[in-house]
């Protein structure tokens, strides 16, 4: 059956932006903007809100890596119904940077995190709810979690003030009944929290296990235009727009977009599923040794690569024996 009680927060400009270092025009993403607050997406996410001063590159990165409000202001003047959202890293984000809601273009902040700092993030959460912004917690790499580390968290997460809790499949390498088995956890675990999901690609299983997941209850879906996101991308939200049983969604309102521009950017640019983000996501490891191999020369050694991933000191010259 299709769902119809999600809500589709899509990750173009932010997570894409891994792809091109947030190369995006001015007219990209206002567009784009357009574009989803037509289709009925609910949100956009419009980038990263870390600070330059506590992460270095800003001198490499577009705008969209180091959020600035009146930048963004002067991008987006006039809001339609489709919310901005931002995503901070752990220790990337100054307090000074974050204006109250009620002066700022954002909606939602969400914070990103390895399990073992779930009680920093929520230490940002709670920091930026007083200023009355909606929140998620978004748990990376779940795939490599233990069981007892997620219980632990669950206690933590369970007094918090997030509004939303996500399962995160960084790696792309969960299929169906992990994500089924992670859904009914974390809703056992936290009864008082809703759910959202962002699923990689690297096993072309990110739509179906956004689907699962909204069919077990899960709210919030993450997804991308043309699945363009890091490696091998995410979810795309055309599909999720045409799928989901909610009349305000439209499909045909961001097909313009696609056209003028995903792609020449696709030309451009590589992302979505390539064999060697199938390797590292059936191994479960991160896709960065997948994302070196693509941009040497031997990036379509498939057989050397699996051989290297499954034996690690394999292609290290040995010392000789004196």
């Amino acid at each position: 059956m299709k769902t119809n009680h999600c809500k589709i927060i899509d990750c173009t400009i932010r997570d894409g932006g891994l792809v091109n270092q947030w190369d995006f025009s001015i007219e990209f993403v206002q567009d784009l903007y357009a574009a989803l607050n037509d289709a009925g997406v609910d949100y956009m996410e419009v980038g990263y809100k870390n600070s330059p001063k506590l992460l270095g590159g800003a001198d490499q990165a577009g705008p969209w890596r180091f959020l600035n409000d009146d930048f963004l202001r002067k991008v987006i003047p006039q809001k339609g119904t489709t919310k901005l959202s931002a995503l901070v890293d752990i220790g990337r984000v100054d307090e000074a940077d974050i204006l109250p809601r009620s002066e700022s273009m954002l909606d939602l902040i969400r914070v990103a995190c390895y399990i073992k700092d779930v009680d920093k993030a929520i230490e940002l959460i709670e920091m930026f709810n007083e200023r009355g912004y909606e929140t998620t917690l978004n748990i990376m790499a779940l795939s490599n979690v233990l069981e007892t580390d997620l219980n632990e968290a669950f206690e933590m997460i369970k007094a918090s003030p997030v509004d939303i809790v996500y399962i995160v499949d960084s790696y792309g390498s969960l299929d169906h009944n992990d994500m089924l088995y992670l859904v009914n956890k974390f809703k056992e675990a936290l009864p008082n929290k809703r759910l959202g999901v962002h699923t990689h690609n690297n096993m072309q299983l990110a739509f179906s296990n956004t689907l699962i997941a909204a069919e077990n209850g899960v709210e919030v879906l993450d997804s991308s235009v043309y699945g363009m996101g890091r490696g091998a991308g995410n979810c795309p939200t055309e599909a999720l727009l045409t799928h989901l049983k909610n009349s305000k969604y439209s499909l045909r309102h961001v097909l313009p977009f696609l056209t003028k521009h995903m792609i020449p950017m696709r030309d451009k640019w590589e992302w979505g599923y390539l064999i060697p983000y199938l390797i590292t996501g059936t191994l479960d490891e991160h896709p960065r040794s997948a994302m070196a191999l693509l941009a040497s020369s031997e990036r379509d050694e498939f057989s050397a690569f699996y051989d290297r991933m499954m034996t690690p000191e394999a292609g290290f010259a040995q010392k000789k024996p004196e």
